[in-house]
């Protein structure tokens, strides 16, 4: 049971928590596909958005980069906080564009992004290509623990299906017949590599929680 001193909305930290985790994100669509994902996982702990000032990620890992935005989110709320950092590594382009995915074209717009990547792309055969993520779980105590995930297909020659997010319409996912954009939310949150971290560092959100 979360204590509260008043009531929390989509985007509000509650106050006085005892079982809480603030997800540091701005993305309330990122906020609804987690909780989607963690379910029961967490055993009761509610997540809740973040309305906080938003880091400078400059790490050079994605596992970096999620601490950076889960120790930003704990200074600013007091609370234990959730963060991930993802992006798409293609083996043609020596891992590229990585941790620069979302701002690969210089305007963070998806569609400038997979534009720039088709391009690149132009020619090449070998198109194998994996969705990384890194989970992160910070604590006001110091804690700090990192999942990461990958989630193995290719690339694509051109957009397929509008769902999902992201590269999703060009990225064919191994454990599918369809791209990632064209699978459902259900068949999604069961395959990707933000539920695979997540789900991954769920265990030690619920032992912290435990052991207070």
């Amino acid at each position: 049971m979360t204590k509260r001193t008043e009531a929390a909305g989509p985007g509000q930290v509650v106050s006085e928590p005892e079982r809480t985790v603030v997800l540091a994100t701005h993305n309330q669509g990122k906020v609804v596909e987690l909780r989607e994902i963690l379910g029961e996982a967490l055993g009761g702990v509610e997540l809740v958005g973040y309305d906080g000032p938003e880091p400078v990620e400059d790490g050079d890992t994605y596992a970096a980069n999620a601490l950076i935005k889960a120790r930003a989110a704990v200074a600013h709320t007091g609370l234990p906080a959730l963060a991930d950092d993802s992006g798409i590594a293609v083996d043609a382009l020596g891992g590229a564009p990585g941790i620069h995915s979302a701002r690969y074209a210089g305007t963070r717009v998806d569609a400038d992004n997979i534009d720039l990547l088709l391009r690149n792309l132009e020619g090449v055969v070998e198109r194998s290509a994996a969705f990384v993520c890194a989970a992160a779980f910070v604590t006001p105590d110091g804690t700090e623990h990192v999942v990461e995930a990958v989630w193995n297909g290719e690339v694509l020659t051109s957009r397929r299906g509008t769902g999902g997010h992201g590269y999703d319409p060009v990225f064919q996912p191994d454990d599918a017949d369809r791209s990632s954009a064209e699978l459902t939310r259900a068949e999604k949150n069961a395959l990707s590599h933000r539920s695979k971290a997540f789900r991954g560092i769920a265990p030690v959100v619920r032992e912290w929680f435990a052991a207070r």
